[in-house]
C-alpha cells in the first residue's frame, strides 16, 4: 500500500505543462525563430557594445556559416574592440570570399590606415570607392583622407614619452611625465 501511495505522488500535477523538464529550457522556445545573429550584432554595435556584438555575429557564423556578410561584420568589431590583427584577418577573408563587397574593402582600409600602411590603405579605398560608385561620403572621405596622407606624409619622430599616473588624496590624479 505504501508504495502505491509513493508511485501515485509521483503522478500528482506539478503544475508544469505536459512533456516539460523540470530543468531550464535549451535553446529556442518552440514554435518561435530566434532572431538572426548579424542583426543582434548589428544593433549591439550601434550601441557600442562591440564584444557583445562580436559574439553574436559569431553565433551567427556558427548558424549560417561564413558568409561574406558575417565575415565582414566579424572584422568591423574586431577593429572596434582594436584587435587589428584579427580584422585585417577576417576582412581579407571577406573581400576574398566576395571581391564586390564595398563595406568589406573600406573596413579593410581602416584597418590598414590604423596600422600605418597609409599606401596599401589608398589602394583598398579606391576599390572600395569604385564598387560604391562614389555614393558613400564614408568611403569617400576614406579615401580623400588616405590620399592626402600618401601625397603629404608627416616625418615626425615617434615619440616615446613615459607616463606616470599618481594618486593625490581620494579620487584625485596627477599624470606625470617620467624621463
Amino acid at each position: 500500500m505504501t508504495c502505491a501511495l509513493a508511485l501515485l505522488a509521483g503522478c500528482a500535477n506539478t503544475g508544469l505543462p505536459e512533456n516539460d523538464s523540470p530543468f531550464a529550457p535549451s535553446g529556442v522556445p518552440r514554435g518561435e525563430e530566434s532572431v538572426d545573429g548579424l542583426v543582434v550584432g548589428h544593433r549591439l554595435m550601434a550601441a557600442g557594445e562591440y564584444e557583445l556584438a562580436l559574439k553574436s555575429y559569431l553565433r551567427s557564423a556558427a548558424e549560417h556559416g561564413t558568409t561574406v556578410d558575417v565575415l565582414s561584420a566579424i572584422g568591423s568589431a574586431n577593429l572596434m574592440l582594436g584587435r587589428l590583427g584579427q580584422a585585417e584577418t577576417m576582412l581579407r577573408r571577406a573581400v576574398e570570399k566576395d571581391d564586390s563587397f564595398a563595406p568589406a574593402w573600406n573596413n579593410l582600409g581602416v584597418v590598414l590606415m590604423e596600422q600605418r600602411e597609409v599606401a596599401e590603405a589608398a589602394r583598398v579605398f579606391r576599390i572600395a570607392f569604385g564598387l560604391d560608385s562614389g555614393q558613400s561620403a564614408e568611403i569617400r572621405e576614406n579615401l580623400r583622407l588616405a590620399l592626402a596622407k600618401v601625397e603629404n606624409p608627416v616625418y615626425a619622430p615617434d615619440i616615446n614619452e613615459n607616463f606616470a599616473l599618481v594618486r593625490r588624496g581620494a579620487g584625485d590624479y596627477l599624470l606625470l611625465s617620467t624621463p
